[in-house]
C-alpha cells in the first residue's frame, strides 16, 4: 500500500525574533482584513489559533463572512489548501481519502482525500452527520489518518478552520461533544456596523478581494512562527491561574459539562500565542483573560434550566473571569 504525499513547502523553518514573530503576523492580519472589513477582533483570535497550532471554529448565520475569513487566512499563507463543502451525503472516506484495487499492480493503493493539507476549510461541518464529522476527530487531534490499518501523518503546519451555522437552522447537526472540544477557539463573526458595511460596499462591489489577494508569508516562516510561540515563557503563576479558570467551569450549577483537561492545555497554548501576538515573550494576566471566552465558552454545556433561563456560556466566562483571582506576582520576571 502506498503512502500520502507529503504536504507543505520544503524549506526548513527559521524561527525568528518576537519582533520578526510581530511583523509577519500583522501582514497576514492586515491581509485577511482585506476581505474581511471592520473586524479586528474576530482576525485576531484566528491568528492566535494559528499560532497555538490550534484548529479554529467560526460560527455565525449565512452571509456575514465566514467562509471569507477561513479562505482569506489561508490564502494568506503560501502552503496546500483544501476546501470541503459538508452536505448531508458525504461520507468520511471523502475527507480522509480510500484505498483502491489497482488491477495492473494487484494491490491497494492509498488515495489520499482533502485532509492532506496544510490549511483544511470545512465549510458548514454541522450539515454533515456526525458520522462523518467524526472523520476528523483523529486529524485534528493526532495529526494523522489512518485508513484500512494504515496510518499517514500530516505535514506540519495543519489547521482546521470550520464554518458551521447556528444549530436552530435548518438542515444542521449540532457538533458532539468531542468534536467541539478539538477546536481550540471558536468565534462569531456578527454583522458589520454601518460605516463597515459601507466600506464593504465600497470597495468589494465590483470585484472579489478573495481573487487578489497574494500570500504574504509560507508554511516555513508559519513553522518559524509556530517555533517561536513554544518559546514564550508561561510562569508558575500563570498557569495556576489557568488550571483554576478551567477547574471553576466544573463546579458551576449552570452547566451539566464543564471544560476539559484539554481546555486548559490549549487556553495556555493560545495564552502564549496572545503573548507572541503583543511582542512579548512573556505571557501575563491579560494574556489569559484575552483568549478565555474563544476557548472555553464553546466546549461548555448547559444544563436544561440554564437554558430555559437564557443563560450563555460566553455570559458564564466572563462571570469567572471576574470571580477568580488574579495573579500578581512579579511572572514576567520569574525564569524557567
Amino acid at each position: 500500500m502506498s503512502g500520502a504525499p507529503t504536504t507543505g513547502a520544503g524549506a526548513a523553518p527559521v524561527t525568528p525574533g518576537a519582533d520578526q514573530l510581530h511583523a509577519t503576523v500583522q501582514r497576514i492580519a492586515a491581509n485577511v482584513e482585506q476581505v474581511l472589513v471592520g473586524k479586528p477582533e474576530v482576525v485576531r483570535v484566528a491568528l492566535v489559533t494559528m499560532l497555538a497550532e490550534g484548529h479554529l471554529l467560526v460560527e455565525d448565520v449565512p452571509g456575514v463572512g465566514k467562509t471569507s475569513l477561513a479562505k482569506a487566512l489561508a490564502r494568506s499563507v503560501d502552503c496546500t489548501v483544501s476546501r470541503v463543502q459538508f452536505t448531508p451525503d458525504l461520507l468520511p472516506s471523502d475527507i480522509t481519502g480510500v484505498s483502491v484495487y489497482n488491477r495492473r499492480t494487484e494491490s491497494f493503493e492509498f488515495r489520499p482525500g482533502p485532509v492532506f493539507a496544510n490549511v483544511v476549510v470545512g465549510d458548514e461541518i454541522n450539515r454533515a452527520s456526525p458520522k462523518t464529522q467524526s472523520a476528523l476527530l483523529e486529524c485534528m487531534e493526532e495529526k494523522q489518518v489512518t485508513v484500512d490499518g494504515e496510518t499517514y501523518p500530516l505535514s506540519a503546519p495543519f489547521m482546521v478552520i470550520a464554518t458551521q451555522n447556528p444549530i436552530e437552522m435548518e438542515g444542521t447537526y449540532a457538533l458532539p461533544e468531542a468534536q467541539r472540544d478539538r477546536f481550540t477557539a471558536r468565534v462569531s463573526i456578527g454583522y458589520p456596523d454601518l460605516k463597515a458595511e459601507l466600506a464593504m460596499v465600497d470597495e468589494h462591489a465590483g470585484h472579489d478581494p478573495l481573487a487578489d489577494l497574494q500570500p504574504v508569508a509560507d508554511a516555513a516562516e508559519v513553522q518559524g512562527l509556530l517555533q517561536a510561540v513554544r518559546r514564550v515563557h508561561v510562569s508558575t503563576e500563570i498557569r495556576r491561574y489557568a488550571v483554576e479558570l478551567v477547574t471553576a467551569t466544573r463546579q458551576l450549577t449552570e452547566l451539566r459539562l464543564g471544560a476539559s483537561p484539554r481546555s486548559t492545555l490549549q487556553l495556555v497554548r493560545a495564552a502564549r500565542a496572545q503573548a507572541a501576538l503583543a511582542g512579548r515573550e512573556f505571557t501575563i494576566p491579560d494574556d489569559v483573560q484575552a483568549v478565555a471566552i474563544p476557548v472555553l465558552a464553546h466546549r461548555l454545556v448547559l444544563t436544561s434550566e440554564a437554558r430555559a433561563a437564557r443563560r450563555s456560556t460566553t455570559e458564564l466566562v466572563r462571570q469567572l473571569l471576574s470571580r477568580t483571582p488574579v495573579p500578581r506576582g512579579d511572572t514576567e520576571r520569574e525564569r524557567r
